[in-house]
């Protein structure tokens, strides 16, 4: 068999080393979104596929006999394809998704919204020194509310919109020592993120929490009823060992 992952996540990498030691066939796919990924050990394939027809011409064409679906808890557009081409093309999929954080202790203080406008808006009410780690595909949300803030913005790649003057960007990637982000949260006023759950980034609600400052976070999209979900990648590679031949 052949299994296709769907990557760019610390899960997936981690899936794809169990998945190389079991000797079996897979190939991870990433969306090549950021500049210089983290890559899995194993064959790699980089960029989209043609949204949904695409997909489903892949799968038939590498004889993909399952999928996981690793991405990153917010990238639910290509988890709406994979749901749809595999569906379509009768191929188990699972999705492989790191808990989120709304079972942690201080997670009732926290402002919960649905989507980034709403975060946004909030943000404008609550500090004028916010911490942004949102991603920079979803700035353009709050360069109107923000613009006259002095927002210190932490992303990996270089924003692809003009940001206002007044913020500060940083270009950094995760994990993030806990020592550092005290210091660098030093004079923040308000911390707004997502529920992208995990270790990575966690360091940065410690602080918030240590502070006492107010935290806006996005929910997650719940996943659909009919998809199989696992909260690690030993349970990943377990439902992959489990896979009849095709």
């Amino acid at each position: 068999m052949t299994v296709l992952v769907l990557g760019g996540t610390a899960e997936a990498r981690e899936l794809a080393v169990l998945l190389r030691d079991g000797g079996v066939d897979f190939v991870s796919s990433l969306a090549g979104r950021v500049a210089r990924p983290r890559l899995p050990v194993g064959a790699v394939r980089i960029g989209g596929f043609g949204g949904v027809p695409g997909l489903r011409s892949y799968l038939g064409e590498a004889r993909i006999s399952a999928v996981v679906d690793a991405t990153h808890p917010f990238a639910t557009g290509m988890s709406a394809n994979a749901l749809a081409a595999c569906s379509a093309g009768s191929v188990p999929l699972l999705r492989l998704e790191r808990p989120g954080w709304s079972g942690a202790p201080d997670a009732e203080r926290w402002h919960w919204v649905d989507d980034h406008d709403e975060a946004a808006a909030l943000t404008a009410e609550l500090g004028r020194r916010p911490f942004l780690t949102v991603g920079r595909q979803s700035l353009d949300r709050f360069a109107g509310p923000l613009a006259g803030v002095a927002a210190l913005v932490r992303v990996v790649d270089a924003p692809d919109i003009e940001v206002p003057r007044a913020w500060t960007v940083l270009r950094s990637r995760g994990p993030y020592p806990l020592d550092a982000e005290r210091a660098l949260m030093a004079e923040v006023d308000v911390l707004v993120t997502k529920d992208s759950g995990g270790s990575y980034t966690w360091s940065k609600m410690r602080v918030a929490g240590e502070r006492g400052i107010p935290v806006v976070i996005v929910r997650r999209a719940a996943a659909p009823p009919a998809l199989e979900v696992v909260h690690d990648s030993a349970a990943a590679a377990a439902w992959v060992a489990a896979r009849p031949p095709r």
